[in-house]
């Protein structure tokens, strides 16, 4: 995983809530191991018609660019697939912001490295309706002390304490564990000897 620094960036705004993972990865795309070039298939059957040619969907407009997604709420629901948090990133978003995320989606993308933050859906309403207004304006996240500025407006969120530190460690739980090795030792040492 890598570090996660202040970042700041442009929004995707996506006005859509109850958004399962069947849309953001179908089902059909399952069937491969390798999380290369799997954002190629993010939100596959809203963006492109059968055909293969572009709909209209938010997403292929080229105004609207960025790292960070702005959603509706319960973002994530329905079955549980970690493609979906694969194709999500390799589409090169970083963070997402939604009044709530279904738990299973939640747990994948912090396992991952996709940071999700929880906001009021009064903020997160306010975020959406300027960030469709004004395409070019940008989000600051700091993580550090656990804020959102928008528009020179600063919205706190809490971050589990354990995944905060992975993130700005640029740890997954392997690494975590890795990273105790010695005091692992030391403990065993102590225990044992």
């Amino acid at each position: 995983m890598e570090k996660f620094k202040t970042l700041i960036s442009r929004c995707l705004p996506l006005d859509i809530d109850n958004i399962d993972t069947d849309q953001i990865i179908p089902a059909r795309f399952l069937k491969i191991s390798s999380r290369l070039n799997i954002g190629k298939n993010f939100f596959r059957d809203w963006r492109y018609y059968k055909n293969g040619k572009p709909t209209n969907f938010i997403l292929n407009n080229p105004k609207y660019t960025g790292e960070i997604l702005i959603t509706g709420k319960n973002f994530g629901c329905g079955s549980s697939r970690e493609h979906a948090v694969w194709a999500i990133m390799d589409y090169g978003i970083k963070v997402i912001i939604s009044n709530y995320f279904a738990d299973i989606f939640k747990q994948n993308a912090l396992n991952n490295g996709l940071l999700l933050i929880e906001l009021k859906q009064d903020i997160v309403n306010y975020i959406l309706k300027n960030i469709l207004k004004a395409p070019n304006s940008n989000l600051k996240i700091n993580l550090k002390e656990e804020y959102v500025e928008f528009k020179n407006k600063k919205q706190k969120f809490e971050i589990n304490t354990y995944k905060k530190k992975c993130f700005l460690k640029g740890y997954d739980d392997i690494d975590f564990l890795m990273n105790l090795k010695h005091k692992i030792s030391k403990f065993e040492k102590q225990l044992f000897y």
